[in-house]
């Protein structure tokens, strides 16, 4: 009998235990420790800037910890409006921010804070021999591109039709890391990533630059979501990244002021 108790109990500890965040915290107030977890929905050509700007967070306020949920800015926006808990949204276009501020789910006027443009990126040596933006609409190369309803894929189809270049793409990604990476493995022999994404590839890929970009420039919105359960630390967040420490950081990492 007494075993029988201790198996049971021991098997309650191990489901118990299962319900806890994998990333080492929680989305509300009882992080380890007791600790706060402020929660950060960010496009994905966010990733390595906002990373950085989490560490500076954490390090000026012990026992918070910013948990990140990167994507295709337009997947994320959806998830915010269908109730997912978050505290702050910094989107890849104004459009996709616009998703949230309509359904009442942005607390305040959401702020431009950076903005970025698109090059071609193909993979180390060049397979594809493209040399300008006209090559992509060669027959037989292989592109990939973002889906249409994601800032990158937006800015792609806006930038495309500037240059007169029709393009079938291989695939369409669900963000710009998706299409980075398929260029870095060889899988396709170009792709439209944002100038952000080659310099953080660090060699892996190339960029190149054309001019047609210039009419499809993305500005990067950012808001604390209404019903924030850290609405005062989304605020220190937000002016983290408006602030000088954070034009500091997006510009080292290659996007344009606002």
């Amino acid at each position: 009998m007494f075993k029988r108790a201790a198996a049971v109990a021991v098997l309650s500890l191990t489901v118990l235990a299962g319900c806890g965040d994998a990333g080492g915290g929680s989305s509300g107030s009882g992080g380890p420790g007791g600790g706060t977890t402020l929660t950060v929905f960010a496009a994905a050509s966010l990733t390595e800037a906002f990373t950085a700007l989490g560490r500076t967070f954490e390090a000026a306020h012990p026992g918070v910890k910013v948990r990140f949920q990167f994507g295709g800015s337009s997947t994320l926006a959806q998830q915010i409006t269908q109730g997912a808990p978050a505290d702050v949204f910094a989107a890849a276009s104004p459009a996709t921010m616009k998703t949230v501020t309509d359904a009442g789910d942005a607390s305040g006027r959401p702020q431009v804070f950076t903005r970025n443009r698109l090059v071609i990126a193909v993979p180390k040596g060049d397979p594809g021999k493209v040399a300008k933006v006209g090559d992509l609409g060669r027959p037989g190369l292989k592109v990939v591109l973002c889906a249409v309803q994601v800032p990158c894929g937006a800015a792609a189809e806006t930038a495309l039709a500037a240059a007169e270049v029709e393009v079938e793409p291989v695939s369409r990604e669900k963000d710009v890391k998706a299409v980075l990476t398929k260029v870095g493995l060889g899988e396709a022999d170009a792709g439209l990533v944002y100038r952000t994404d080659v310099k953080a590839a660090g060699g892996e890929v190339t960029g190149i630059e054309f001019p047609e970009a210039a009419k499809a420039i993305n500005d990067y919105p950012i808001v604390e979501v209404a019903k924030a359960p850290h609405g005062a630390l989304a605020g220190e967040f937000i002016s983290l990244v408006v602030g000088e420490q954070g034009r500091a950081v997006l510009s080292r990492a290659g996007f344009e002021g606002p």
